[in-house]
């Protein structure tokens, strides 16, 4: 790609790399490729068009900074990226992040139905492992400590604090735990909001019989109470909606309607003070799940960072999609991104 190697973002940002590939491929639909369906990968698809939607993501691998020393599948990655932002094809192949993924993770080299959210994990933990790099040597009870960064960290990585009090002493200790992926529980079976799910999740839980936690100060298993706190908020923020639950011996899905906003999601109720003032998040890809647990089919609707117009990605099919049809009862994953810097720490 004669283009790519040429392409230098530095101190420029999104829009001057998409302006240069409309003047180097006289594209006029940069950031608007399918992806073929290679058997049973519409989960795969599905988000690999997320993740080419969030644009500081794009703008970094359309750097070219992944190449090629940052290992196979970076680099797999950020020539399907500068596929499918070039604007020059309708549709590309991900057979070769499908091929170089699979070798990392063999579950997902099967061509058989897969979970979208276990995919998204992989590819973010596969991503980091090959972009990582030391940030700092910390000494933290008589060792040293490493810790690592890489451009998924820089995005996708917040951190929650459990707060956790001895039901019987009362003494209270903070866990602290990152994340990149927020699971939420689905409090309803009919209809309920994200800010439904949100509040289940982050309300206070009492841990009792084999979920005691042991007390140092009681020297003995004790029932606690336990709330989670939001202490460092990522930029880009990832909604899992836990549709499959356990019912019986095997998994059942949830069809609940679940009310979700385009815009001006406040994160500030589950954040704590002393970290986070008020942002607001809005909506820029949905990973949609239709159909059953074990015979369904994965698409994806994105919001252009340059057009802002939403369209539906249904592995080689795009559809222009109007703001009213972004909201659906088969959302699975939810992508929201800081509206403002208040969310960088």
């Amino acid at each position: 790609l004669p283009y790519w190697e040429e392409l230098s973002v530095g101190d420029d940002n999104l829009y001057h790399c998409i302006s240069l590939m409309k003047v180097n491929m006289n594209s006029q639909h940069p950031g608007l490729t399918g992806l073929r369906n290679l058997g049973n990968t519409c989960y795969m698809n599905a988000i690999l068009q997320c993740l080419c939607s969030v644009p500081p993501l794009v703008e970094y691998f359309l750097s070219g900074d992944t190449f090629p020393s940052k290992g196979y599948s970076a680099a797999a990655f950020g020539c399907l990226m500068s596929d499918m932002w070039c604007g020059e094809f309708d549709s590309v192949s991900p057979e070769v992040f499908y091929s170089v993924l699979g070798k990392q993770y063999p579950t997902f080299s099967k061509r058989t139905q897969e979970d979208a959210q276990e995919f998204l994990i992989c590819v973010l933990n596969e991503l980091h492992q090959a972009l990582k790099k030391v940030r700092a040597q910390l000494w933290c009870f008589g060792d040293w400590s490493v810790s690592e960064t890489s451009i998924i960290t820089q995005l996708f990585e917040g951190q929650l604090s459990y707060e956790i009090t001895c039901l019987g002493c009362k003494t209270t200790t903070d866990r602290p735990e990152s994340f990149t992926i927020l699971s939420l529980p689905i409090p309803s079976k009919s209809a309920c909001s994200l800010q439904d799910c949100l509040e289940c999740f982050f309300q206070q839980d009492t841990l009792t019989w084999n979920n005691q936690i042991y007390c140092s100060w009681c020297g003995t298993k004790q029932d606690a109470a336990v709330k989670a706190t939001i202490t460092k908020a990522p930029q880009i923020i990832i909604f899992h909606l836990k549709r499959f639950e356990w019912q019986g011996w095997g998994k059942r899905k949830l069809s609940t309607d679940i009310c979700y906003p385009l815009s001006n999601l406040d994160l500030s109720p589950y954040s704590s003070p002393l970290f986070y003032k008020n942002a607001e998040y809005s909506l820029c890809a949905v990973v949609n799940h239709s159909g059953f647990l074990n015979k369904g089919h994965y698409t994806a609707f994105c919001k252009h960072s340059v057009t802002k117009n939403w369209y539906s990605f249904d592995d080689a099919q795009i559809t222009k999609i109007p703001n009213s049809s972004v909201q659906t009862d088969t959302a699975y994953l939810l992508f929201y991104t800081c509206q403002g810097l208040l969310c960088t720490h």
